[in-house]
């Protein structure tokens, strides 16, 4: 209903049902602009709530996905977690080589927890919503885990080409010390990597909520930054750039220099051998993390691809290499499927002895059990 008794006395601005002149109808869409944009600008004050924008999935096909991530979830924290375990219980496995993959594990672990329980809990509940805090801690999780992997599998390298080309020296130069030092050093450059880029955006407004992906990232969120923010984008590509470029370095550095020793020693089959169950499995990891990676940076250029492809594509490389790791590491690592091995064999021997205990005391015969006890030596 218009409020003025004649709608020629009504403002241009104005709902009522009137003929506008080319200038009002001018005025008008200045006006829109300006509140539209007068809406984008203003900054948002805490607590805010992000919302993601995830896969669109229709109910029909939800129960599907949400059991092949639950399933790519319990097959990243089972495995990751067994390989932990094992390098950790059997002292015999505490040598530099081990010690590396048990951080990658844990990398391999933080980035699949820090994604897949997030898209777990929408494909159960469709729930979008993501405060302001935990939005934060799941980008910093995610960035660190990218970072983290490029300097442990350099570290793993650059410890595969001492190994190979220095063995006589490898335990001289390898001492626990410098163990040590290694594994921290590549998650110190991580975390101080990933923490100047997220300390740049401390105090950047924030006008929108809306995140377009299927989890939260630096850029991301920056996205719904009120003004440009110059810095953090020179920061970020320069950081990245740099990290990759490095790790890349020290991984062909040591590579060229197994290979130049591998040609050099062409009659030594031994140390052909060496190399190849050294270094094969470390190198199939990193060339499906650089795989990962292209596919990523490739399906972003195709304008064409549905929205869907394109957020399966960037989370692939969080959600294959956690869950491939282990087991590339459980087939090629001799020591390592020894172990397992050993500890399945403990386990089925340790239930037979237990059910054998139990027969005995229920029927009084102690015949099998006592053929599985050691046999009794003469001491003369």
């Amino acid at each position: 209903m218009c409020p003025w008794k004649r709608e020629s006395e009504a403002p241009f601005w104005s709902c009522c049902p009137r003929d506008r002149t080319p200038d009002e109808h001018m005025k008008m869409s200045y006006i829109l602009v300006w509140m539209e944009n007068l809406t984008k600008l203003t900054p948002l004050k805490q607590p805010i709530v992000f919302e993601l924008e995830s896969f669109e999935v229709p109910p029909d096909q939800a129960p599907v996905l949400l059991f092949l991530a639950l399933f790519n979830y319990m097959v990243v924290l089972l495995a990751n977690g067994l390989v932990m375990s094992i390098i950790v219980a059997d002292r015999a496995l505490h040598r530099p080589m081990n010690v590396l993959i048990c951080n990658l594990a844990a990398c391999d672990l933080l980035g699949g927890t820090a994604v897949l329980i997030r898209l777990i809990m929408y494909l159960a509940t469709g729930q979008k919503r993501i405060a302001y805090g935990e939005a934060i801690a799941q980008a910093f999780a995610v960035h660190t885990y990218g970072a983290a992997v490029q300097t442990i599998l350099a570290t793993m390298a650059y410890d595969r080409y001492l190994a190979v080309c220095e063995p006589l020296r490898y335990h001289a130069l390898m001492t626990p010390a410098r163990l040590l030092f290694s594994w921290v050093l590549a998650w110190v450059v991580a975390l101080l990597c990933i923490g100047v880029l997220f300390a740049l955006n401390v105090g950047t407004p924030l006008c929108g909520t809306v995140i377009k992906h299927v989890y939260c990232s630096n850029r991301s969120i920056l996205y719904l930054a009120c003004e440009p923010t110059p810095i953090n984008n020179i920061y970020g590509l320069a950081m990245s750039w740099s990290l990759s470029t490095g790790c890349f370095l020290v991984i062909a550095f040591s590579y060229i220099k197994i290979l130049h020793a591998c040609i050099k020693n062409s009659n030594d089959g031994t140390m052909r051998r060496k190399a190849f169950q050294t270094c094969a499995s470390h190198l199939v990891i990193y060339l499906i993390y650089q795989i990962g990676s292209t596919i990523i940076i490739l399906s972003q250029r195709f304008t064409s691809a549905s929205p869907n492809l394109k957020k399966f594509f960037s989370i692939l490389i969080i959600i294959i290499p956690p869950a491939v790791n282990p087991v590339i590491y459980g087939l090629v690592t001799k020591e390592l499927r020894t172990s397992l091995l050993k500890l399945v064999k403990t386990k089925v021997q340790s239930r037979t002895l237990f059910k054998l205990v139990n027969v005995s005391l229920e029927t009084g015969v102690w015949g099998p059990l006592l053929e599985l006890l050691p046999p009794r030596q003469d001491p003369g």
